[in-house]
């Protein structure tokens, strides 16, 4: 599949959740490239259609984009409850377990995520798997002893390798954390890996997002399907 018609199938996708956004509405909105068409077609129903509704982004980029459209984004502290996050994701397997945080944004994400009453992520088709894994998984370390957390995930067999920018450096979150990305090629026990990453001292979070998705729209070839979780239905 080459790039254009990846895009293209993003943007379906992202066209047809932001079907599921109506005036009134308090909504996480997430980060990365498929998510740039949703709040594209937002911001053109904002414009055209008088659509109304309060924005919680997952990252200052994600900020940034939407009130460029006039949409208006509030902290998330400042609200008591999101109507519906939705959100890309990196991979997601047969049991709704999906890997995110390829845009360094996994904290925040989960943030919003979270404190949603529903969340639906953006995909196209390339990012369904049967086991998740393939795609490195994210892992936010504060910048403080991260070298010996990264020792510790060596240690384990996780392949980590600290995430650089293209002048090198240490790429920096939201939250001046730091990216480590465990090449696994394949995650047999995400729910036992999350618990093993969420007890070292000095991870913050990582990227494994755990049954917590109600629906994934799927930009197809034939047109957006939507993947409905039974656990969550």
């Amino acid at each position: 599949m080459d790039k254009a018609q990846q895009d293209a199938m993003k943007k379906e996708a992202g066209i047809e959740a932001a079907k599921l956004v109506k005036s009134g509405m308090i909504v996480g909105l997430g980060t990365g490239s498929t998510v740039r068409f949703l709040v594209d077609e937002l911001g053109r129903r904002k414009q055209e259609e008088g659509l109304e509704f309060t924005g919680v982004t997952t990252s200052r980029r994600t900020q940034e984009q939407a009130e460029g459209y006039g949409i208006k984004i509030v902290n998330i502290d400042d609200v008591d409850h999101i109507d519906l996050c939705i959100d890309g994701a990196d991979e997601v397997d047969k049991n709704f377990n999906g890997i995110k945080g390829g845009g360094a944004a996994l904290l925040w994400e989960k943030i919003v995520a979270i404190n949603s009453d529903r969340i639906v992520w953006i995909v196209d088709a390339s990012k369904l798997v049967d086991v998740i894994g393939q795609f490195p998984l994210p892992v936010e370390v504060i910048p403080f002893g991260a070298m010996h957390v990264i020792e510790r995930m060596k240690e384990r067999g996780y392949k980590p390798t600290l995430r650089l920018d293209a002048d090198g450096r240490p790429v920096r979150t939201d939250e001046n954390n730091y990216v480590v990305d465990l090449h696994l090629e394949r995650i047999d026990d995400p729910a036992g890996l999350h618990e093993d990453l969420i007890n070292m001292v000095g991870v913050v979070e990582d990227g494994l997002f755990l049954d917590m998705v109600n629906e994934v729209i799927v930009g197809d070839p034939n047109g957006p399907r939507t993947l409905v979780n039974p656990n969550k239905a």
